[in-house]
């Protein structure tokens, strides 16, 4: 019986100890501070998380879309989960996914290839550009010294306006008026197409091929980290970066990979939403925060690659259904109201573990 016991305690501090029980309570004390602000604006929280569960749910389509505007998050989440490994911080994900778009979009339109073939050409070429963007900051951090974190937000604008720059370029420009590039060929499109009406019918004109990119690569990076000497290393110095040195391990060689390897996620994730959604570019008014965003999925998913999957998903699917709640005469800003509170909670998640620790310990 004792024995029990202490099994039972063991297991019970295991859990405590786990970083999914804590997700969970911050995802359902974001759902219900969002409740209570809507409440206070007058509005149904019940009808507004409806309209929400509806505007993912309610249709297949619904569902695939949600995928579809998953995608990108998870590869970004991915680059920033992956940096994160490393202890150094990719907040320059929205560049990397910017100048992967820009590769892709380039090598789309003006290659001329085969359709597997030039798929694989486009994202190739967007891990390469995404990879080589975040270098040059990896180069200045542990050649020069320079923070990351200002480098990064320098190479977000540049990247931004490179983009606006280059849409504008006569070659790349589409025909007649509109402030975008000419679409991508159709042999670099990752969009899934029909000729059976229910199957046209039960995944609408947004179903991509653009999500196995992304699960493909949440595997791989998932082996890598937990299974190769790379990912030992690459863990070692986010623990313990002098540790690490005293152990024999280029901690400037450990980082460097990590944020080229982390900007080719990015990279990819720019891809996707090219190939696989907007099949253009389009010249940007503001920064469109896929890279931001994926900080968020990183976070919630506390860094586990495969759990970058499950975030990503979630807050693809919160974003589409969201644009569903000006039906209900509610405000779409509200999933970022839910958003912020979870990543509230989950920063706060180690303190409130260590007093329930302590706390059952002192028992």
């Amino acid at each position: 019986m004792k024995k029990n016991k202490e099994n039972n305690a063991g297991l019970f501090s295991h859990i405590l100890q786990a970083n999914i029980p804590y997700t969970l309570l911050s995802i359902i004390i974001g759902f219900v501070v969002g409740a209570v602000l809507l409440a206070i604006a007058g509005i149904d929280p019940i009808a507004t998380f409806g309209a929400l569960a509806d505007g993912i749910f309610g249709k297949s389509k619904y569902i695939v879309w949600s995928i579809v505007y998953a995608t990108p998050i998870i590869l970004t989440g991915l680059s920033v989960a992956f940096s994160f490994q490393t202890g150094v911080f990719n907040i320059g994900a929205e560049g990397q996914f910017v100048v992967g778009s820009m590769a892709a979009c380039c090598v789309g339109i003006f290659c001329n290839l085969p359709k597997p073939l030039h798929i694989l050409v486009c994202l190739l070429a967007a891990a390469l550009a995404g990879g080589i963007w975040s270098m040059f900051v990896a180069i200045l951090k542990v050649k020069r010294g320079i923070n990351e974190v200002l480098s990064f937000i320098m190479f977000n604008w540049i990247a931004y306006y490179l983009s606006n720059y280059l849409v504008n370029i006569p070659a790349i420009h589409k025909d007649g008026d509109g402030e975008a590039t000419k679409n991508i060929a159709e042999s670099a499109s990752m969009l899934m197409k029909f000729d059976d009406k229910a199957l046209k019918a039960f995944f609408g004109t947004g179903a991509s091929f653009s999500i196995v990119v992304a699960l493909i690569a949440a595997i791989v990076i998932a082996f890598i980290l937990n299974k190769t000497t790379l990912g030992y290393k690459l863990k070692a110095v986010g623990f313990n970066r002098f540790a690490a040195e005293y152990g024999g391990i280029s901690s400037n060689r450990e980082i460097l990979t990590a944020l080229t390897i982390s900007g080719m996620l990015s990279g990819l994730g720019g891809a996707c939403q090219v190939m696989g959604m907007g099949q253009r570019i389009s010249q940007f008014s503001s920064q469109e925060g896929f890279g931001f965003q994926g900080i968020t999925v990183a976070l919630i998913a506390s860094s586990n690659p495969i759990g970058c999957i499950f975030s990503g998903l979630f807050y693809g699917a919160m974003k589409y259904g969201g644009s569903k709640l000006t039906l209900v005469n509610a405000p779409s800003e509200i999933v970022n109201i839910i958003m912020g509170t979870i990543i509230f909670f989950i920063a706060i998640a180690p303190a409130i573990k260590k007093l329930i620790l302590r706390g059952r310990k002192g028992n």
